[in-house]
Formats: structure tokens, sequence, C-alpha cells
């Protein structure tokens, strides 16, 4: 069974633990906990848990602002991907924004994760710019991508 759960200052239990696994297994220059635990005690940070039988396989964490959600980190332990799990953490995050009338959703991608750009194309986003030297340990660019709804005050 799939559940997604808010991870929070005071319900972050063996989950933090988790992310920061998965973390280390995803991305070159992973976040440590310190990272983590700003983003919790962040008045517009969401860290979700993704939990399937009970273990923590994914999670998310972004900014809510009235306007737009910035998604800034998404993981899936390298053991269960595949099984579109991203895409699933991905989907809560749009019913999110269009739940609370939010207009867009936007992040940075590095080029070389295809795997996550071709996610997001396939959800709607597209390219809207670049940011130059952006992720400090490689000087890659980061692509930024887009995704706009047809929700709240800039409804179609």
């Amino acid at each position: 069974m799939i559940a997604l759960n808010e991870i929070t200052p005071n319900k972050n239990g063996s989950y933090l633990g988790a992310i920061l696994e998965i973390e280390e297994l995803s991305f070159p220059s992973p976040w440590n906990r310190r990272a983590f635990l700003a983003e919790l005690n962040n008045p517009i940070s969401r860290l979700w848990g993704l939990t399937k039988d009970e273990q923590l396989v994914g999670y998310t964490c972004f900014w809510l602002f009235p306007d737009e959600i910035h998604l800034l980190n998404i993981a899936v332990h390298p053991d269960a991907r595949g099984q579109g799990l991203a895409r699933h953490l991905m989907q809560r995050v749009v019913e999110t924004a269009i739940s609370e009338g939010i207009p867009s959703i936007w992040l940075e991608v590095r080029p070389s994760n295809e795997a996550a750009e071709r996610l997001y194309r396939r959800m709607g986003f597209v390219v809207v710019g670049s940011r130059k030297n952006y992720y400090p340990d490689t000087h890659e660019d980061a692509v930024i991508m887009a995704l706009a709804l047809a929700v709240g005050r800039h409804a179609a």
C-alpha cells in the first residue's frame, strides 16, 4: 500500500534518516540533516514522505507560495525506481496546486538528469530558461521548467 505523509518538525520520526539515505543515493551533492531541518521549520516549505508497505521509498520538498509552488527536491530510493513513484509524488504536488488555486509549478533540473526531465515533460512542464553554473559541484547549468495550471485568479 502506498501512502503520502506530511513530515513536520513534530512528526519526522524515522523519516528523516530514510530521507537522508535516499538523498545520498540520489544526488551528487546531497542535502544534509541541517538543510532538511531548516525546511521543516520553514513556514512556506512542505516535506512529504512516500511510503510503500510502511517503508519510506521517496520524498518531495517544495515551497508553497500564493502564486506558485517551487519544487526543491524529489527523489525515490534506487531500489524502488521504475514503479511510477516519482510520478505519483509529482501528481500529488500538482493536485495540491490545483486544490490551493496556485496557477504554476516551477523547478530547476540538471541537464544530466534526463530521467527527471523526461518525467517533467510528460507531466506538461516546459523549459522556460536556464541558470548558468547553478550546481556548484559540477558547474552544470540548471534547466528551469514550469507547469501552468488553469486555476485560481489566472484561470483561463
